[in-house]
């Protein structure tokens, strides 16, 4: 009598989180419906969608086993999110990267370079080196680069503009800085665009004057009989400290500690919600007042299945979703599942080739696609 109450208890238990599983793991995957000037901790559930993901496959699996039927609460909630799974997942075979770039492509890349590791130059002094020659190794013909640092001239060993041009072998470039944001009062901290295309017009657009994010980009570039518009971003970052990333690896049960970081912790998520929903907002109505055709990559500091990454993808290719595999983690730290750099192209463009670099120089990976204008 007590093994058949203790069975029926623990199969309501089981079905009771299977189900709320599936309503977390739908409410994380349709995340970037709902605007979080609403309700921002829909943001939180984004970020855990992967995870509710891999619960339900679990489920599947015991229930297939245990009493089959009812799998289908998985199932049903895995194919009602088929569509922005597709964005959190790659499901292909990686395939190679061709040095060689196509004829008639564009070859962009994008890299939040983390200061060339300036602040670690004694440390590991040949880390920017290696940074350039990988950048070189590719020969891309546009380059986006965010928490970008150099010098207007050679103050100091900390590498300046002629130094850059002549070493990544670009003709042209667009430096983005805020003043406030200078290391040392002569070293420009920002977002650049290189270029091997000429530039015919730029532009720097900011919207919180005394914040860390404050600025993107873009630039009008010329190839051939086409001009296309390019934006380099750097949505806003949560900035954790080391004792946030402390607590975030290793959590604590000492009350106060615990109590204290958590409260830090979620008043970053939040600001950094709120703040992506405003910058990404700003940013697609630049998009879509562009003349020409639109490539948009840069540091989105958000999850695929996120309000930020919709609001500024809607209606474009990302190249990770068309040539990508697997998860595609670009930020080494804290989840395996981070895919927070990405690039965009206009519907009128095609992804040839994507490749996700995995040499950590910097936390970010960088990722590379070539693209082709196509003609209607």
């Amino acid at each position: 009598m007590a093994k058949s109450i203790l069975r029926r208890f623990t199969k309501r238990f089981l079905i009771f989180v299977n189900i709320l599983a599936a309503v977390f793991f739908l409410a994380g995957s349709y995340g970037y419906l709902l605007n979080p000037a609403y309700f921002w901790p829909v943001g939180l559930l984004t970020l855990t969608a992967f995870y509710f993901m891999l619960l339900l496959l679990g489920f599947v699996f015991f229930w297939l086993v245990i009493k089959p039927r009812l799998a289908f609460i998985s199932v049903v909630a895995l194919l009602l999110a088929y569509k922005p799974a597709r964005n959190i997942i790659a499901l292909r075979l990686p395939g190679p990267f061709a040095q060689a770039k196509p004829q008639n492509t564009i070859r962009v890349i994008t890299w939040n370079v983390a200061q060339f590791n300036v602040m670690e130059d004694k440390k590991n002094p040949g880390v920017k080196k290696d940074m350039v020659d990988q950048v070189n190794y590719y020969q891309p013909d546009i380059a986006c680069f965010q928490e970008m640092v150099a010098e207007d001239s050679a103050v100091k060993d900390h590498g300046h503009m002629d130094e850059f041009l002549e070493k990544l072998k670009f003709s042209n470039y667009f430096y983005s800085y805020n003043v406030k944001e200078d290391f040392w009062g002569y070293a420009h901290f920002g977002i650049i665009i290189f270029s091997k295309y000429p530039i015919i017009n730029k532009q720097t657009i900011s919207w919180y004057p005394n914040d860390y994010n404050s600025i993107f980009q873009f630039v009008d570039i010329v190839k051939g009989a086409d001009t296309i518009r390019v934006f380099n971003i750097h949505l806003q970052t949560l900035r954790f400290s080391k004792a946030n990333l402390k607590y975030i690896d290793q959590p604590t049960v000492e009350d106060q500690t615990a109590i204290r970081e958590s409260k830090n912790i979620i008043g970053k998520f939040k600001k950094g919600f709120l703040k992506r929903r405003l910058q990404a907002e700003r940013i697609r109505a630049e998009i879509e007042k562009s003349p020409y055709p639109v490539i948009v990559s840069g540091d989105f500091n958000d999850v695929p299945n996120s309000y930020a990454y919709y609001t500024i993808g809607k209606g474009m290719k990302n190249a990770f979703v068309e040539k990508g595999s697997g998860l595609g983690r670009t930020f080494s730290g804290i989840s395996p599942v981070l895919r927070i750099d990405n690039i965009f192209v206009d519907d009128e463009m095609e992804v040839l080739q994507f490749n996700l670099i995995k040499k950590k120089l910097s936390d970010h990976f960088p990722i590379i696609a070539d693209v082709q204008l196509v003609k209607k």
